[in-house]
C-alpha cells in the first residue's frame, strides 16, 4: 500500500443523515490504528457517550465471569489433576509460543472457500447479526461452558456451514486457523482516556495486544450434515481452557514489544500482516456497556466495530450492547458471499441452540 500521508489526520468522523431499517442516522468514527487497540480507542468512545437513562450515572459492564468463567466443580482433585495442573501450563506454553512462531512466519493455511491467499488487498463488504445475551447465556448454562466458548463455537460452525454451501467440493477437512486478537492487558473494564495516558499506567494508552492462533475444527466427509454441531462449542471450550492455563499469548506479546524496540514499529507491522495472511480468518471480541447510552442526547441504538486494511479475506468483530451481541462480518467482496455467510451464521447459532435445549 502507499505511505499514509504525513498531513492527513488519523482520524475521521462521518455524519450520515439518512434514515435506514435500523436508525435514522448514523455515525462513523473511522480511526488509523497506529493511535490505539481496541480497548484504548473503545474507552475514548465510551467517554464521549452517557447513559441514556440517566447520564449522572456511571456506564457499566457484563461481569467478566459472565464471559469466561464456566460452571465447575473442582472441589474433588486428585494426585493425577494436581500433576496435570503443574506441568500442563509449561507444556501449553511452549507448544503454543512456538506454534505461533511457526504459523507468523512459514506455516500457511490451506487454500479454501475463506482463504484465497492473495498478496494484495480487496475491497470487502460489512454485514452484521445481532444475537441475544440472554440466549447464549442459556446455551451456557445448560453446557456448562463459557460465554466465549458459545460464541466461538457458533463462527466455527457456521465457517464450516458456509465452506459446504459455498462450494460443493469443498473439503471440510483443511487446516484453517482463526487468529484471535486479545487484550494483554488484566482488566475488568475501560478506564478513561486521562487514566490511560498517565506514566506507569495500568491500563496504558496504546496497542497492547498479542494474538492466538485457534484451529477450526475439522469435519469429517462422512459429517456432510453436520450431526454433532455441539461438537464446536465443546472443542471451543477445551481449546480456550487449554490456551488459558499458557502463557503463549504473554510471550506473544513480548516478542511484538521487542520488535519495536530493537526494530521498529514497521517491522511490527510486517509481522503482524504476515502473521494475518497466513491464517483464514481474524476474530476480534471486545465487550460493551450493558446499559443504552447517548452522544450529546441523542440515543444510541446500536453500534459495532470493524477493521480496515488487512490482508486476510474474513474478519469477524463482536461487540456486546445493551443484552445483544453484535457479530460483524467483513468479507473480501467478489470473493466471499457476505449475505450466505450472516446466513449461516444464525443457522448455526439456532442448531446449536435448538440441541442444547433438546438434549436437556
Amino acid at each position: 500500500m502507499q505511505p499514509f500521508p504525513q498531513g492527513q489526520p488519523l482520524w475521521e468522523i462521518h455524519i450520515i443523515k439518512c434514515p435506514t431499517s435500523e436508525a435514522q442516522g448514523t455515525l462513523i468514527f473511522k480511526l488509523h490504528h497506529a493511535l490505539g487497540d481496541g480497548y484504548s480507542l473503545v474507552g475514548a468512545l465510551l467517554s464521549c457517550l452517557q447513559r441514556a437513562d440517566n447520564p449522572s450515572l456511571p456506564i457499566t459492564f457484563p461481569s467478566v465471569s459472565n464471559f469466561s468463567s464456566a460452571n465447575k466443580d473442582d472441589r474433588k482433585i486428585g494426585l493425577r489433576k494436581v500433576v496435570s495442573r503443574c506441568f500442563s501450563p509449561l507444556v501449553n506454553t511452549v507448544k503454543d509460543f512456538g506454534w505461533s512462531v511457526f504459523k507468523s512466519t512459514c506455516i500457511e493455511d490451506d487454500l479454501s472457500p475463506i482463504r484465497c491467499g492473495s498478496e494484495s488487498f480487496q475491497p470487502f463488504l460489512v454485514s452484521t447479526v445481532t444475537f441475544s445475551l440472554d440466549r447464549i447465556k442459556e446455551i451456557k448454562s445448560r453446557l456448562r461452558v463459557t460465554v466465549n466458548d458459545v460464541i466461538m463455537g457458533t463462527i466455527f460452525l457456521a465457517t464450516r456451514m458456509y465452506m459446504q454451501r459455498a462450494s460443493t467440493n469443498s473439503n471440510l477437512s483443511t487446516n484453517s486457523t482463526a487468529l484471535v486478537l486479545l487484550n494483554t492487558r488484566n482488566l475488568r473494564d475501560y478506564k478513561s482516556v486521562r487514566d490511560m495516558v498517565r506514566p506507569n499506567s495500568e491500563s496504558p494508552w496504546g496497542n497492547n495486544f498479542a494474538f492466538l492462533h485457534v484451529p477450526i475444527p475439522k469435519v469429517k466427509p462422512s459429517d456432510s450434515q453436520f450431526s454433532d454441531p455441539l461438537k464446536f462449542v465443546h472443542e471451543a471450550h477445551e481449546v480456550i481452557k487449554r490456551k488459558r492455563s499458557s502463557f503463549g499469548v504473554i510471550l506473544t506479546g513480548k516478542l511484538l514489544g521487542i520488535m519495536k524496540k530493537c526494530r521498529n514499529a514497521e517491522a511490527v507491522a510486517k509481522h503482524i500482516s504476515r502473521t494475518l495472511r497466513n491464517s483464514s480468518m481474524v476474530i476480534s471480541n471486545v465487550m460493551g456497556p450493558v446499559e443504552k447510552l447517548s452522544l450529546a442526547n441523542h440515543p444510541v441504538k446500536g453500534m459495532y466495530y470493524t477493521v480496515a486494511g488487512t490482508p486476510e479475506s474474513l474478519r469477524i468483530t463482536i461487540f456486546s450492547y445493551a443484552g445483544n451481541l453484535r457479530v460483524a462480518v467483513g468479507a473480501e467482496q467478489g470473493f466471499i458471499d457476505s449475505e450466505l455467510y450472516t446466513r449461516s451464521l444464525v443457522n448455526a447459532f439456532d442448531t446449536i441452540l435448538r440441541d442444547a435445549c433438546w438434549k436437556q
